[in-house]
């Protein structure tokens, strides 16, 4: 295919691939949001070591991070519909995105949080501060630090994650993509442009994380 020929292909191919990356995008931040709710959750209840739903917890972690992101997709979208249970396409991908997420950010909160002087617990005990309010005013916002880098690495592999979501159905930038390559019969430079979207999302989210980086590296240092 002459330059010309290839340009025109990837300028009308670019709204619907545009459009996909939108829905890239809608999944990735709301997976990562709900997921970081999981995560939370879990982390705290594991650290709390409550009986039976700490072991509940860690048994979540370790099946989600323990199985194929793809298998959990097809458990949810075609496997729950059999026990009465069914999710639209877009509801099945978010919560399998926001489950499987939320496994690997529990781990990150929870090393975070232990990553944090534990003598600013008892600091805080001796104040009269309750575990709870020692946890939001002096362990969390220490916490939140320490786990950006980690947290930012999640919703970047997120966002490449979301290419999966394709196999049930959702119109993400991955099956965008595909439904260009079928009426045109040109995978390579489509797929390409795909690729440098995906890169261009990654890298402005890098890009967001160093300046949060460098913002709370100042907060903390005053």
């Amino acid at each position: 295919m002459d330059l010309p020929g290839l340009t025109q292909l990837l300028l009308d191919a670019l709204p619907l691939m545009l459009q996909g990356a939108a829905w890239t995008l809608l999944l990735a931040v709301a997976s990562v949001f709900c997921g970081a709710i999981v995560g939370t959750a879990v982390a705290i209840t594991r650290l709390a070591k409550v009986p039976v739903v700490s072991q509940l917890a860690t048994l979540y972690v370790s099946a989600m991070r323990g199985t194929p992101l793809l298998v959990q997709l097809f458990v949810i979208y075609f496997g729950l519909p059999s026990i009465g249970i069914q999710f639209d396409p877009i509801s099945a991908g978010i919560l399998g995105l926001s489950l499987n997420v939320g496994a690997y950010l529990s781990e990150t909160i929870r090393g975070s949080i232990n990553g944090v002087e534990h003598g600013q617990w008892n600091a805080a005990r001796s104040l009269g501060l309750t575990q709870a309010q020692t946890l939001r005013y002096i362990i969390g916002p220490q916490a939140l630090r320490l786990a950006v880098p980690s947290l930012s690495n999640s919703l970047i592999s997120l966002i490449k994650d979301t290419s999966l979501v394709s196999v049930i159905a959702v119109g993400e930038l991955m099956l965008a993509t595909k439904e260009v390559i079928a009426t045109t019969f040109q995978p390579f430079p489509l797929y390409l442009a795909a690729a440098a979207i995906y890169w261009a999302m990654s890298a402005s989210f890098e890009t967001l994380q160093k300046k949060l980086e460098t913002r709370l590296n100042r907060s903390y240092l005053r």
